[in-house]
């Protein structure tokens, strides 16, 4: 299974080929190494890697864990194989090329791009937060009757119902949620409409939260795709739903 692997260790000669060299021992196949951060002598960098489906992860953590000052700072599964450069030019130009079925397309692809387990696009009222009081709830699935969220639409691993978090005043930017649950939300300055991604741990692995440069690509791709996309943005509501029998 393709596992990404996010630590945070001394931005100095050799500090990245220890962390490759305890990697391979492990048993993992790096496939890709992404630099996130070069920042006051530390840097932050994902790792792609193939990992045998058999064994413990707990070996690779307990191995990273004794490189002295590395932090591993998340590991989660990866969503189909590493991006590479130009695939976000690709994703607008798909956008683009439909734009009747531009959102859905943008909301289908970003987990592949970001690493995440599944995105939405959901219409938030202005006022949500003032009205909602703490903590995440439940959206509705019929449109914004009540002034409560609604989702426009949901990549296919979306949870159902889908609970979104505080998001208003909208701004990009990374949240935690319940435990084991990291979001990045970015506004398409459009009727309330907001794209988030999440990932979850999942089998004791921990996901690592969005980092800035992440979210700074999730809000430059919402931002493209509102420019190609123009007033359909303002048509987007939840679709209706299901009648019971």
């Amino acid at each position: 299974m393709l596992l990404r692997v996010r630590v945070t260790l001394p931005d100095r000669p050799g500090a990245l080929g220890q962390v490759a060299r305890t990697l391979g021992v492990a048993g993992a196949d790096i496939v890709q190494v992404v630099v996130l951060e070069r920042l006051g002598g530390r840097a932050v960098d994902d790792f792609t890697v193939v990992w045998p489906g058999a064994s413990r992860v707990d070996r690779l953590l307990a191995g990273l864990a004794a490189i002295p000052g590395v932090q591993v700072d998340g590991v989660w599964r990866a969503i189909g194989a590493p991006t590479t450069g130009g695939q976000d030019a690709e994703l607008l130009a798909q956008v683009a090329a439909n734009p009747a079925d531009g959102l859905a397309t943008l909301v289908d692809a970003v987990p592949g791009l970001l690493a995440a387990d599944w995105a939405a696009a959901a219409v938030v009222p202005a006022d949500w937060a003032a009205r909602s009081g703490s903590g995440p709830r439940p959206t509705e699935g019929n449109g914004t009757g009540g002034g409560e969220p609604a989702v426009a639409y949901a990549s296919w691993r979306a949870p159902v119902p889908l609970v979104l978090p505080e998001v208003t005043p909208l701004r990009a930017r990374s949240m935690d949620g319940p435990v084991g649950t990291r979001y990045a939300v970015a506004p398409f300055g459009r009727a309330g409409l907001v794209l988030m991604l999440t990932r979850v741990d999942d089998e004791g692995l921990p996901a690592a939260a969005f980092h800035v440069t992440e979210v700074d690509r999730i809000a430059q791709l919402v931002r493209a795709a509102a420019v190609i996309l123009g007033d359909r943005l303002d048509l987007v509501t939840a679709p209706p739903a299901v009648a019971q029998s």
